[in-house]
């Protein structure tokens, strides 16, 4: 299939290595592969992609719980669309919305007993055998050790 990339990019005139180009493609396909298998599996559960993300990162807190500023940093989203995950959340009753004790300026996010339910059940689906990932064949730990290097060279240090 990349037969001969190397002269249909110089024959374009186009400088370097055609190799930057089709690693983000090939992770920007990747991405659209894995959001779509996830969001038909998240939809049966009532979810978005951005609620299952939301709701997994504060499960794996050791509280359950985080300030909306740090999940709009550790989702790499904006604070509004944060704001607007965590009401939907919380009308589901999968998130409680408190005003933080010591910062009148922040407002806390809990998972609830209910958000956590769903997430084990959602997290526990994409591991199973003809689940949304099941294409994956079990190798998402060697996916994530391959993309790391790459991430953490680009700066990112949340995972």
């Amino acid at each position: 299939m990349f037969e001969g990339i190397h002269d249909r990019w110089e024959g374009q005139g186009l400088p370097g290595d055609p190799w930057p180009f089709l690693a983000m493609c090939s992770i920007g396909r990747l991405h659209h592969m894995m959001k779509k298998a996830l969001e038909g599996h998240l939809k049966e559960h009532g979810l978005t992609r951005t609620g299952y993300f939301l709701l997994t990162t504060l499960a794996l807190t050791g509280t359950g719980r985080a300030r909306l500023t740090t999940l709009s940093r550790m989702l790499m989203m904006h604070p509004t669309s944060v704001t607007l995950t965590v009401d939907q959340l919380r009308r589901a009753g999968l998130v409680t919305r408190t005003p933080h004790p010591r910062d009148r300026r922040a407002a806390l996010v809990q998972i609830t007993d209910a958000g956590r339910d769903v997430t084990r059940a959602v997290n526990a689906a994409l591991e199973a055998p003809g689940g949304p990932l099941a294409a994956l064949d079990g190798h998402h730990r060697e996916i994530f050790e391959a993309l790391q290097p790459a991430r953490l060279g680009l700066g990112d240090d949340e995972l």
